[in-house]
């Protein structure tokens, strides 16, 4: 259950953290206002991002590689989707592909790998 959380929070990081890093290149969006929205997430970021990285390194054999790893697969997984659905890159390419394909199969070594 605290992997599951953990990873959770991770997902709520991310999504936050597209939001502060990329909101600047939306159409209609001005960049006074996505330099406000990076300043009001940088303090929630960081609590996401602390209790994530301890939820997941107690549930992983207390290994912080393994709380890096589970935050950079699921980061590769919600990056994509939201810069698909918020800016119109498609991640339907041959090198994103294989790029969401081996932060799976990192995530998948990470959790299932004793």
């Amino acid at each position: 259950m605290k992997l599951l959380f953990g990873v959770l929070l991770f997902v709520l990081m991310h999504v936050a953290v597209w939001w502060s890093t990329n909101a600047q290149f939306i159409e209609g969006v001005s960049r006074a206002r996505a330099l406000t929205l990076s300043v009001a997430l940088a303090l929630p970021i960081t609590l996401l991002a602390f209790n994530a990285s301890r939820l997941v390194y107690e549930s992983l054999e207390a290994s912080a590689w393994s709380a890096r790893f589970v935050g950079f697969g699921v980061s590769y997984l919600v990056f994509p989707i939201l810069t698909w659905v918020f800016l119109g890159e498609s991640m339907f390419t041959v090198k994103t592909m294989m790029c969401i394909t081996l932060s799976c199969m990192i995530l998948g070594i990470q959790v299932f790998w004793a």
